[in-house]
C-alpha cells in the first residue's frame, strides 16, 4: 500500500469514526448502521430490505450510492444466503453477518451484472451492501459488529 493509499484510508477511517462518534447507547435508527471494530466504527445511512420482494430488488439498476449508503437486508431467520449481482450497476462490498450481528464473511468489489453465486453462508441474517472497496478502506473485516433496532438485543453482539 503506497503513502497516497494510505492516507486516504487514515481520512476515510478518522470520518467513519468521527462519524461514529456520536453514537451513542439509545440512538439506534431504523435509517442507519453503525459498524465497528478493531479499526473504528462507521456509520451508513440505509434503506432496510425485510421483505422478499424488497431483498430480490435490492440495489438492481442504480447508477451510483452516496459514499456514506447502503442497503441493509434482514431475514426473520438465520439461513444460507448467496447473492449475486444480475442488474446491479455499480462494484458493492456485500457484508454478510449472523443472527448476533457480527461479520462472517465479506465480498469485495462485487462484479456489476456478474451472475455468479456469491455465497454467504449457511447461518445468515442480515446482509449490509455497501459501494465496492469502502470495506478494505474503513477496515471492516470478519469479526466487525453491526449495530441496528433489526438485530434482536438478547442475542446482539452490539445491542441497541
Amino acid at each position: 500500500m503506497g503513502i497516497g493509499s494510505q492516507a486516504i484510508r487514515l481520512v476515510v477511517t478518522c470520518i467513519a469514526v468521527a462519524a461514529g462518534s456520536a453514537v451513542s447507547a439509545g440512538t439506534c435508527r431504523q435509517d442507519e448502521v453503525t459498524v465497528r471494530g478493531d479499526w473504528g466504527q462507521a456509520r451508513f445511512s440505509v434503506e432496510v430490505a425485510r421483505t422478499p420482494a424488497e431483498r430480490n430488488k435490492g440495489l438492481m439498476n442504480r447508477e451510483s450510492l452516496p459514499r456514506s449508503a447502503g442497503m441493509l437486508f434482514v431475514y426473520e431467520r438465520p439461513r444460507r444466503v448467496s447473492f449475486w449481482m444480475k442488474d446491479t450497476l455499480i462494484p458493492l462490498d456485500i457484508i454478510f453477518m449472523d443472527a448476533s450481528g457480527t461479520v462472517g464473511r465479506i465480498h469485495k468489489m462485487a462484479t456489476p451484472m456478474d451472475t455468479t453465486p456469491l455465497f454467504g453462508g449457511t447461518k445468515v441474517q442480515y446482509v449490509l451492501e455497501i459501494n465496492g472497496g469502502l470495506a478494505d478502506m474503513i477496515g471492516i473485516d470478519a469479526g466487525s459488529e453491526l449495530r441496528h433496532p433489526a438485530v434482536d438485543p438478547d442475542r446482539a453482539a452490539w445491542p441497541c
